[in-house]
């Protein structure tokens, strides 16, 4: 998530380091904050790759620096873009990553391929929680809380759902089963 965010910041243009880890963190900090810690490390993996360069910037002053993408660079971020990895589609904040900068390919065919692919896993019947295998449904709970995560997590699911239906121009299903039957699919934890 952290590399994919910081080579979509840099297919926009070449960028300071301080510029570059403000912009990351305006991503995502709202649910994992960005450490220097983990930020200059993915800075230099990338760098080591030869998909970034770092030069110096001598107008900014001492220990600064700009970033660019190398066209290696380019092409990594084009197909990280076309084939995220499944946790990628079905964890909410990777995916919200790779959504950032979904514009940036030029093939609308391939965005919308990947949205396609979220869609399909949200349509999924899915739980927090379960009797044996079967997904329960929040009116199943009794307990108040359980049940408000699961009624969060529908309404946010159903509101995803009806903007990638009207982004690839599908119309909804007659009953849509996902809307009464699909509880999950919304915000969790962030994945390590």
């Amino acid at each position: 998530m952290l590399e994919l965010a910081i080579l979509g910041f840099l297919v926009e243009g070449p960028l300071p380091g301080h510029e570059l880890r403000r912009r990351v963190s305006q991503l995502s900090g709202y649910t994992r904050p960005v450490s220097d810690g983990s930020l200059y490390p993915a800075i230099n993996r990338l760098t080591r790759a030869g998909l970034i360069e770092r030069r110096a910037d001598p107008a900014a002053g001492a220990a600064r620096y700009v970033l660019s993408l190398t066209a290696a660079g380019r092409a990594d971020t084009f197909q990280r873009l076309r084939k995220p990895a499944d946790h990628e589609i079905t964890d909410f904040t990777r995916f919200y990553v790779v959504l950032a900068f979904l514009s940036h390919l030029p093939d609308v065919a391939e965005q919308h391929a990947v949205l396609r692919r979220r869609l399909e896993f949200l349509e999924e019947p899915a739980s927090f929680f379960y009797d044996n295998e079967r997904p329960l449904r929040a009116e199943e709970v009794a307990d108040p809380y359980r049940r408000g995560m699961l009624l969060t997590a529908r309404a946010t699911s159903r509101a995803e759902r009806t903007w990638l239906r009207e982004t690839l121009g599908e119309k909804p299903p007659a009953f849509d089963t996902a809307c009464t039957d699909n509880d999950l699919h919304a915000p969790a934890a962030p994945a390590s």
